[in-house]
């Protein structure tokens, strides 16, 4: 029975996704295996990021008290990494049981086949959102793209573009793989204009894809925890 590393919880909405827009109590968990070059959550990558152990059972707890409390429905796993937790294939299968759609978010760098077949022994599949990390984020080489033929048409591939580089070459993406899944293209706050990124996806016949933005950058303070 595995222990897991939450760096922090707290209800709001989903600020990106499929989902975006609706309830999720997001769980984070601290540390990272990547170190993009515009991540939005530094304080919660490095080996030294603030956290607490809690087992299975405690943050099935939270979630109940989620679900009463404010009455979600998703349930997001974040970080960090949420891959690099052990026994996360128990959590996840603990928080379907008790009725959230678990979504997980991860950067694209973990394989997720092995990950999946856990999951799909405790009798559940949640909801993946895996980016793919571009040029501007410097860690593209360490991509797993076997994780492409993993993806389901339920699941979302996000790419975070700072530049049009990083858009000339989320097209390339999408040309050798072709994902069955949602694409999106999210903007980088502050880095690129979201109307550039709509005239590329008008050049290149993106009708497939969609263009989001980070809800809760405009809702909140772009920098502020816990939204």
């Amino acid at each position: 029975m595995g222990t897991f590393r939450l760096a922090e919880h707290f209800v709001s909405i989903n600020g990106e996704g499929r989902f975006a827009g609706e309830l999720a109590l997001f769980l984070r968990f601290a540390v990272c295996d990547l170190r993009c070059d515009w991540c939005d959550t530094l304080w919660a990558v490095g080996k030294g990021a603030p956290y607490v152990q809690m087992s299975a059972e405690q943050l099935v707890g939270i979630a109940e008290r989620a679900i009463s409390d404010c009455g979600v429905r998703n349930v997001t796993l974040t970080g960090g990494e949420p891959l690099l937790q052990d026994d996360l294939a128990e959590l996840c299968g603990k928080l379907s049981a008790i009725g959230l759609r678990v979504e997980i978010e991860t950067n694209g760098a973990r394989p997720l086949a092995p990950f999946l077949a856990d999951c799909g022994k405790r009798g559940c599949r949640p909801v993946i959102t895996m980016d793919y990390k571009l040029p501007s984020s410097k860690m593209e080489s360490r991509m797993h793209t076997a994780n492409f033929t993993e993806l389901k048409d339920t699941d979302t591939l996000k790419f975070v573009c700072a530049s049009r580089e990083d858009l000339e070459r989320a097209a390339e993406v999408l040309e050798e793989f072709k994902p069955v899944c949602a694409v999106y293209l999210s903007p980088v706050h502050g880095r690129i204009d979201p109307a550039e990124m709509v005239e590329f996806m008008k050049e290149r016949r993106l009708g497939g894809v969609r263009l989001q933005l980070q809800l809760h950058k405009y809702i909140w303070e772009p920098e502020r925890r816990g939204v």
